[in-house]
């Protein structure tokens, strides 16, 4: 049986939930395979916002949604996500179904000193469970291996718990057959 690493189940998760004529975030774009795949689940009837510091990364995520044709339905924002709620004015709290997290840097680019941190991640977060629709879901890939890492993780791991278990059911996946620090998933979602 093959090893499923922790974006396939991130993966796996947003696909349960996700549907045509949704709403979705990618709180960083990265390069853009989230934002991808989710424009991909939500299709031209959805929409998708997606988020990054980076003009690099928006770039990146821009120039991939053109090669994929579905540029016409994400809205890319140079800006952290801690912003979310309020560069998203017509995002009605309460309406998006998937909110998702890379927590690090950059893959693939040669400046790894400009990371997520934990305070603003923190922000982020708590504007996202006030967005989610319910049954929604807030994913997050967290890489540890890095300085800062660990910390941003720890961070995370612990408002995750003060959350309310009447309303919000909490999942974790670690990779425990990756060796050196394996990042692990953690889905958040909002009962229905």
């Amino acid at each position: 049986m093959k090893k499923r690493n922790v974006l396939q189940i991130v993966h796996e998760w947003i696909g349960e939930v996700l549907t045509p004529g949704d709403t979705a975030i990618d709180a960083t774009v990265g390069n853009g395979h989230d934002t991808l795949l989710l424009a991909q689940k939500v299709g031209d009837t959805g929409k998708v916002y997606g988020f990054d510091i980076q003009e690099v990364a928006v770039e990146s995520t821009q120039n991939r949604l053109n090669e994929a044709k579905v540029a016409d339905w994400v809205t890319l924002i140079n800006s952290g996500h801690e912003r979310m709620k309020s560069v998203l004015p017509n995002v009605e709290q309460g309406t998006v179904k998937v909110i998702t997290f890379n927590l690090g840097y950059l893959p693939g680019h040669q400046t790894k000193e400009l990371i997520t941190q934990p305070q603003t991640t923190l922000q982020a977060l708590k504007q996202s469970i006030e967005l989610l629709a319910p049954g929604g879901i807030v994913t997050l890939v967290m890489y540890v291996g890095h300085p800062g890492g660990a910390e941003e993780a720890e961070a995370v791991v612990a408002w995750s718990q003060t959350l309310d278990t009447s309303r919000f059911s909490i999942e974790r996946y670690d990779s425990p057959h990756q060796q050196n620090h394996p990042p692990f998933g953690l889905k958040i979602q909002l009962q229905s």
